[in-house]
């Protein structure tokens, strides 16, 4: 099997592994975090390493970053949390019909509880323009939610330039990284967005792990979504897991260290499997087109074939048709629909995320696969025979 699917998961690092190992049996730093014995002392001794760690590897300091089960937890708590804390400013949101479904569901949610909610379209197929979201904003717009990396196409917004206009207009930005953080450089002493959010599975770090950057200066607010203890400043009650943030830490650390490097590898990989499908194949599509992309991520529709077709000719290759959230439903991805494709191109579309163990011969194999199944299912499509 050749693994191209590291944008839904990636194996965890043996590194992180064995660091996780050691806070989980009886001699090793196993206790609950927030008592005040010895042990416990040595698990929070754990706990403040990998909120440094994360914090350092996107210029945050360590009282910013609370921790969430993931992604998705740390999506809702920005959402639900700042919008429900500011709804005395207004009852207005911007976001963008490309997010992940953590988002758009979160914001449908807010919908229901009587808030307006704007959904920015890329203008040109690929990406949503800054000045899209400068028209969108009103004098009650409390929140604005728009990803750094798309999770389907690996397009890179340019969310500085939004954290300007929002700033400006005293408007919270929130940011879901998931698919940036170990891929492209953050700097959030340097770009003035609010809350950030980070999953460890998607660079090497365990699952049901992430975290929820929350600026202190100026300070942005959030309602907890959880109630219990007043873990995490009150933000996110719960026991720590030290196991899980010290593995999400140390593998923040070690991809942001390989970042520049790996990207370069990646992007080299990425762009020769463009070619070869290219080449080989007439009546594809590369989706996010020549927009500044992250390295790992490429994204194909496949015209003349049937998406599930494709998708069962291919028994030795992890790939995704999308979001790894949605892929078990029988609905074309939302977000290639978004960016124009019709129903049949974005049902045969296959997005290929490459990682730290992907190989050229990977690809070289990878692309013979998938040529060879495209051209089968061509020759016994009698629609694509006319076409020809």
């Amino acid at each position: 099997m050749i693994y191209l699917d590291h944008a839904a998961t990636t194996p965890v690092r043996p590194e992180v592994a064995a660091v996780m190992a050691e806070c989980l049996t009886s001699d090793g730093v196993f206790a609950n975090p927030s008592s005040i014995h010895g042990p416990g002392i040595a698990a929070a001794a754990r706990v403040r390493v990998a909120r440094e760690q994360v914090a350092g590897a996107v210029g945050a300091s360590p009282p910013e970053i609370v921790w969430t089960s993931g992604a998705t937890e740390s999506n809702n708590l920005g959402l639900l949390g700042a919008a429900r804390y500011y709804a005395q400013r207004g009852r207005h949101l911007v976001t963008a019909k490309t997010e992940h479904k953590s988002v758009i569901d979160a914001a449908r949610q807010l919908e229901s509880e009587g808030w307006q909610v704007t959904w920015l379209k890329p203008e040109d197929g690929v990406r949503v323009a800054p000045e899209q979201l400068e028209a969108a904003v009103r004098d009650d717009t409390v929140l604005v939610s728009l990803m750094q990396v798309n999770n389907e196409t690996g397009v890179v917004q340019d969310i500085a330039r939004m954290a300007a206009i929002t700033r400006a207009r005293g408007i919270v930005f929130h940011v879901d990284a998931a698919q940036a953080l170990g891929k492209c450089p953050i700097d959030l002493s340097q770009i003035p967005l609010d809350l950030m959010s980070f999953s460890a599975h998607k660079l090497g770090g365990p699952k049901g792990v992430g975290a929820l950057f929350v600026r202190m200066r100026p300070r942005a607010r959030v309602k907890p979504l959880m109630f219990g203890g007043g873990h995490e400043r009150g933000m996110r009650s719960g026991t720590i897991a030290t196991h899980q943030v010290a593995g999400m830490g140390l593998a923040c650390t070690l991809a942001v260290a390989e970042q520049a490097v790996e990207q370069t590898r990646l992007a080299g990989l990425r762009d020769h499997l463009w070619a070869r499908l290219s080449q080989a194949l007439p009546e594809i599509h590369r989706n996010g087109g020549d927009a500044a992309v992250v390295g790992n991520i490429l994204n194909v529709s496949f015209a003349g074939v049937d998406g599930e077709s494709l998708r069962t000719d291919l028994p030795e290759l992890a790939v995704s048709s999308g979001s790894a959230c949605s892929s078990g439903g029988s609905e074309p991805s939302y977000v290639l629909r978004a960016l124009g494709r019709n129903d049949m191109l974005a049902d045969a579309s296959l997005r290929f995320s490459l990682g730290r163990e992907s190989t050229e011969a990977d690809i070289g194999a990878a692309a013979e696969q998938v040529i060879a199944a495209v051209r089968r299912l061509r020759a016994l499509s009698p629609r694509w025979g006319r076409a020809a």
